[in-house]
């Protein structure tokens, strides 16, 4: 009995030892091992900021006080405060827009987060002893800093508001006409989405996982339809047939669209239905930037699994590349709460590109003009590794 237990303790580990001495022989399924963790402890520990608070938010400004022709004092001293006080925070880089369309607009492409809009009356309204309004432009995508900006400014708002109050009262006569609000509160903050309507996290996260989704199935599929192919000996059939090889890669690459494009029209009905997340743009630029991003995906995914002995080893070339991608791309959370080395790194992702132009058309109602940028790094990532992919598969196949 002993004996028997020996020889089968001896014999699995035999079995061991030459598993363990094909991973070791296998250099890039072994590098690939050792980053996975690396990369998973890495970003758990880095990509979340070290505090809550905003930094260098980039709010556009719109000053119409004054433009009907009436007195600009208010609005310049208003403005002046606020420079003071966001001189010792940093929380925002203001930077000036013409008018609301113009605000809109420059949040829809991405180039601010918000804006404060400063309306014509607003010096009138003050010196006639009646609240002057402040207008809070949020960005409906992005619910998380939208919140946590008009938080910030309505704190900020309401402390000069503060101050300007205790002046009033000072220099108050019993022959000043009084209204009790504005003297105690003078400033009456309004808040505006870029799209009327209310926003939750799901109408931020959807688009994203929509983006995701359409990378995973891309990327997961490579390995099984070339790498298990090549493994059973089925790609050798195709190889010899009297075909092009582009033939091979674009055969895949239907596949892996159809199966991309499924997914994500079943994630948009199941957004629309169940959790009443509606799209504000064009439903065929929706279609147009998933088949976008499958295009982009695509010769990533052809280039990696070509470099990969089998299956196994583009499994995991592609799981170590496509979690980095996940939580840096600003799928779940705001890329702008992140590190700025992070934010850094989040801007050579094309994941990052795909998830925002969704977000854009889906809440925030964008056209191409607002996602041009998007759209030429997705086109130009695509077109780049694609034609990396073809010789690369061709080399690949003739080892």
């Amino acid at each position: 009995m002993k004996m028997r237990g020996k020889t089968l303790m001896s014999n699995s580990l035999r079995i061991a030892w030459k598993d363990l001495m094909e991973l070791f022989r296998n250099r890039l399924g072994l590098v690939m091992l050792i980053l996975m963790p690396i990369f998973m402890m890495g970003m758990v520990g880095f990509i979340f900021p070290s505090n809550n608070s905003l930094n260098h938010v980039k709010v556009g400004l719109v000053n119409q006080d004054g433009l009907l022709g009436g007195p600009t004092n208010a609005s310049q001293a208003f403005l002046s405060v606020l420079d003071q006080m966001n001189s010792q925070t940093g929380m925002l880089d203001i930077s000036n827009a013409n008018d609301l369309v113009g605000l809109k607009d420059s949040v829809q492409k991405g180039d601010i987060q918000g804006g404060i809009v400063i309306p014509s009356n607003f010096t009138q309204c003050l010196m006639s002893h009646r609240q002057g309004t402040l207008i809070i432009v949020t960005d409906n995508s992005n619910p998380q800093i939208s919140a946590a900006m008009q938080t910030a400014l309505t704190a900020v708002f309401h402390q000069m508001g503060t101050m300007l109050a205790q002046g009033i009262v000072a220099n108050a006569t019993d022959s000043s006409p009084t209204d009790a609000l504005a003297m105690v509160q003078p400033y009456n903050i309004e808040v505006e989405g870029v799209v009327s309507g209310h926003t939750s996290y799901f109408d931020f996260i959807a688009p994203g996982i929509m983006a995701m989704t359409v990378m995973m199935s891309v990327m997961t599929g490579l390995p099984a339809a070339i790498s298990q192919e090549k493994e059973v000996g089925t790609l050798d059939g195709m190889m010899v047939a009297p075909i092009n090889r582009l033939s091979i890669i674009v055969g895949k690459t239907i596949a892996q669209t159809a199966r991309g494009l499924l997914q994500g029209v079943l994630i948009l009905i199941l957004a629309s239905v169940l959790f009443g997340v509606s799209i504000q743009g064009s439903i065929l630029l929706v279609f147009g930037l998933l088949l976008l991003g499958v295009f982009s995906f695509v010769g990533l995914g052809v280039v990696l699994t070509s470099f990969a002995k089998d299956q196994e080893t583009a499994m995991m070339i592609m799981m170590t590349l496509m979690f980095p991608m996940m939580f840096l791309s600003g799928v779940f959370f705001p890329v702008q709460q992140m590190p700025w080395y992070m934010q850094s790194i989040s801007k050579a992702l094309p994941l990052t590109y795909a998830a925002d132009a969704l977000r854009k058309v889906m809440v925030l109602g964008a056209g191409i003009p607002q996602i041009t940028t998007e759209l030429t790094v997705l086109i130009t990532f695509g077109v780049v590794m694609t034609a990396i992919a073809v010789p690369v598969f061709k080399r690949a196949m003739t080892r």
